[in-house]
C-alpha cells in the first residue's frame, strides 16, 4: 500500500452515477496505490490512491460515493457534495474532476455532468463499457458530445487490459495543462430546475447518440421473466431457499475436515502436555474454542458466495424492485431490500449501506429492523443445536430436515422485521407519506471470478481476524471463569460448580428460568455479547471441563443429553430476536447519531426474545418435549 506523499500532485475527485463502473475504473488507475478508510465522523467509506503517469508526474486521486445529483439527500450523497464543492475541512480540495458514465445508459449522467458544470471546477467525462454499448448497436459521436457539452470526453473499457490507455493519454494532458478555476457559487438545483437539465441531457444524446431500432438484450429478455410480478417472485423464493439449504449441506465435507484437523490438534496437545491448568488452557480454551467456531468459515463463506454473485450479475437491484410492494406494506422502503439481504451476511455492513436510502424516515427504519436478519455469526449457534436435535433425514426423499428448520428460522427473522417496521410505521411516522420508489436498473454482467474470490477472500481474513482476536479473547476470559477458584479439598461436584461462571451464571437464573435456560446457557449468554458465536466456544467450554476430555470432542451429544427439545427450541428462539452483538449496537449508535435509537433497538429485541422463548418452551413443554 503506497503512502501518498507526492510531492506536487494533482488532485482530482473521481465522481459518477451507482453502476457507473466508476469503482473498477479506479482499481484500474490505482491498482495496489490506494488506501481505504472513513471520512472523520462518519461511516461513509473513503478510497484514495495515486495514478502514476508515464512522465512520472502523479494524480492522487479520490474515489467518490456514487449519486445521481449534487442535491444531495443521502450521507454518501452529502459526502460528494462536499468534496466536489471544496466544504469538507479533512478532503484537499480536488482541482478537477473525473466523471464516469456508463456509455449505455447516459440520461442521468449527462444531468449530472450538467450540475458538475455549474460548480465551475475543470470536468473531464469518461463514457466507460464502451465494449458493451458498441455489442448493442448504441453509436456515440464523442465530438459531437464533446462540444455540446463543453468538455473533454473519453472512452473507456475498465475491466478490459489497456482498455484505459487513452484516458491515461487524456489525463496526462488535461491534468496539467494548468486550468484556471472559474468557481461559481453554487446552489442546491430546484425540482424544476433538474427536470430542465434532464430535458437538455435528453436533447444532448439526441443529437450525439445513435441507439438501435429495436434493442433485444439479454437484459430484456431476462428481465421478462425476473420481474415478473409472479414468476420473478418465484424465481427470488427459489434462489433464497437454496442458498439456506446450500449452507447447511454444501459445507459438511470441509467442516468436517476441519473439525477433524481441530479434533486431532487438541488431542495432540493433550498427549503432550502435563496434566493440570495449562492443559486445560490450551486444550480447551484455546484449541477447542476457536476450533468450535472457526469450523462454520464454510459455511459463511457459501453464504457469501451467494451474496456476492447476485451483486455482481446485477440481480440485487431487481431482487429490490420485486420486493418493493411487499416491503412497503411493512413500512419499509424497495431500497431496504439489498441492506437487509447483506445483513444476512453480517449486521454491520448492512447497517452501513443503508446510506443508499434517501429517506431519513425509511433509513432509520431499516437500520431498527436490520439485526433481526439471521446474520452469519448465528450460524454456528444454529448449526450445533439443529445438529444435536434435529435428525438429518429427507423429506419427500429430497430435502435435508435439518435444512428446513434452517430455513424455517431465516424465514422467521424477515417476517419479525416486516413486523417490526410495520409496528414502527404505526408508532413514530403513522402521518409521514412514503416517498417513492425509484431504482436504475444495471445491466446484467457475468461476475468476474477475480473479484468474487477477492471479496471471499476479504470476508476469510475479517472472519479469521475476529476469530484470532475477539473470539480468542473470549474464550480465555470464559475458561479461566470456568476454570476458577479451584475447587477445594475432597470436593465431590464437578469442578466447574465451584467456578466464578457458575456463580455467574447461578445468580442470572432467576432471570431465564422460566424460559427454560439453565446456568450453563446463561454463562455462554454473557460472552456471547461480544460476538454470537462465541457462546458455541463458550458451551463447549463448560461443557468440557464439567464432563472430561470426551465431552470436549462431543458438545452436541453432550447438549442432546443435558438439555430437552424444549430447552433447545426456546435458545433457538432466543437467538432470532435477542441483542447478542455489542458491535452491532455501537454501529446503530454511530449510524443513527443517537444513544436513543440504539437503546430503543437493544430494549425492544431483548423483550421479543424473551417473550418469544418463554412462549415457545412452555408450549413444547405441554406438548411433551420437556
Amino acid at each position: 500500500m503506497t503512502i501518498m506523499t507526492d510531492a506536487g500532485a494533482c488532485h482530482a475527485a473521481l465522481v459518477g452515477t451507482p453502476n457507473s463502473g466508476k469503482t473498477a475504473l479506479f482499481n484500474a488507475l490505482t491498482g495496489s496505490r490506494q488506501k481505504v478508510a472513513n471520512y472523520p465522523g462518519v461511516t461513509v467509506e473513503r478510497k484514495a490512491g495515486v495514478v502514476h503517469m508515464p512522465t512520472g508526474q502523479c494524480i492522487r486521486i479520490v474515489d467518490l460515493p456514487g449519486t445521481y445529483s449534487l442535491r444531495a439527500r443521502s450521507p454518501d450523497e452529502e459526502i460528494t457534495r462536499d468534496v466536489v464543492l471544496g466544504n469538507l475541512a479533512s478532503e484537499t480540495t480536488p482541482d478537477f474532476l473525473v466523471c464516469v458514465a456508463d456509455a449505455t445508459n447516459l440520461r442521468l449522467a449527462l444531468r449530472l455532468v450538467l450540475e458538475l458544470k455549474r460548480v465551475g471546477r475543470p470536468l473531464i467525462l469518461v463514457l466507460n463499457m464502451m465494449d458493451i454499448a458498441s455489442r448493442r448497436g448504441i453509436e456515440i459521436d464523442v465530438d459531437k458530445l464533446s462540444a455540446a457539452l463543453g468538455i473533454p470526453v473519453v472512452t473507456a473499457v475498465a475491466v478490459r487490459k489497456g482498455g484505459i490507455d487513452g484516458l491515461m493519454h487524456k489525463l496526462q494532458t488535461f491534468a496539467f495543462a494548468g486550468h484556471g478555476q472559474t468557481l461559481a457559487t453554487w446552489t442546491s438545483p430546484s425540482t424544476s430546475e433538474l427536470r430542465a437539465a434532464q430535458r437538455e441531457a435528453d436533447a444532448i444524446i439526441a443529437s450525439a447518440v445513435k441507439l438501435p431500432a429495436a434493442p433485444d438484450t439479454l437484459t430484456t429478455r431476462l428481465d421478462a421473466v425476473l420481474l415478473h410480478p409472479v414468476a420473478g417472485l418465484a424465481v427470488l423464493l427459489v434462489l433464497l431457499f437454496v442458498m439456506f439449504q446450500a449452507v447447511f449441506t454444501w459445507a459438511q465435507p470441509p467442516m468436517q475436515l476441519i473439525q477433524s484437523a481441530f479434533d486431532a490438534l487438541g488431542q495432540a496437545a493433550h498427549d503432550t502436555l502435563p496434566s493440570g491448568l495449562l492443559q486445560s488452557f490450551i486444550e480447551h480454551g484455546v484449541i477447542a474454542g476457536v476450533g468450535s467456531v472457526i469450523v462454520f468459515l464454510p459455511q459463511i463463506l457459501i453464504l457469501f458466495l451467494f451474496i456476492l454473485l447476485l451483486e455482481d450479475l446485477g440481480y440485487m437491484a431487481r431482487a429490490a424492485f420485486l420486493m418493493d410492494k411487499i416491503m412497503g406494506g411493512a413500512g419499509l422502503h424497495g431500497r431496504a431490500f439489498i441492506p437487509l439481504l447483506s445483513s444476512f451476511a453480517c449486521a454491520i455492513p448492512g447497517i452501513m449501506s443503508t446510506r443508499v436510502i434517501d429517506n431519513k424516515r425509511d433509513r432509520l427504519t431499516t437500520i431498527l429492523v436490520a439485526p433481526l436478519m439471521t446474520c452469519s455469526a448465528r450460524i454456528p449457534v444454529y448449526t450445533l443445536i439443529i445438529s444435536a436435535f434435529i435428525p438429518s433425514t429427507r423429506v419427500w426423499g429430497l430435502l435435508n430436515e435439518q435444512g428446513l428448520v434452517m430455513f424455517g428460522l431465516y424465514a422467521a427473522g424477515i417476517v419479525s422485521a416486516l413486523t417490526v417496521s410495520f409496528v414502527a410505521k404505526q408508532l413514530f411516522w403513522r402521518d409521514e407519506p412514503s416517498p417513492p420508489f425509484m431504482l436504475e436498473l444495471p445491466d446484467y454482467k457475468l461476475p468476474r471470478s477475480k473479484s468474487v474470490l477477492l471479496g471471499l477472500l476479504t470476508r476469510a481474513k475479517a472472519f479469521l481476524k475476529r476469530a484470532g482476536t475477539t473470539i480468542f479473547s473470549m474464550m480465555v476470559l470464559i475458561w479461566f471463569l470456568a476454570s476458577f477458584p479451584r475447587p477445594p479439598a475432597g470436593a465431590t461436584d464437578p469442578a466447574i460448580n465451584y467456578s466464578l461462571a457458575a456463580k455467574i451464571g447461578k445468580f442470572i437464573a432467576p432471570a431465564l428460568a422460566p424460559v427454560g435456560f439453565n446456568w450453563h446457557i446463561d454463562v455462554a449468554l454473557v460472552p456471547g455479547m461480544a460476538a454470537r458465536e462465541v457462546a458455541v466456544a463458550a458451551l463447549g467450554t463448560v461443557y468440557s471441563i464439567e464432563g472430561g476430555e470426551e465431552a470436549a470432542h462431543q458438545i452436541g451429544q453432550t447438549l442432546a443429553h443435558q438439555w430437552s427439545v424444549a430447552t433447545a427450541l426456546a435458545l433457538l428462539v432466543w437467538y432470532i430476536f435477542a441483542p447478542q452483538c455489542a458491535s452491532t449496537l455501537a454501529v446503530i449508535r454511530r449510524e443513527t447519531g443517537s444513544w436513543k435509537w440504539m437503546a430503543v433497538t437493544f430494549g425492544y429485541m431483548l423483550t421479543l426474545a424473551y417473550v418469544a422463548a418463554f412462549a415457545t418452551y412452555h408450549i413444547a413443554v405441554a406438548l411433551g418435549a420437556g
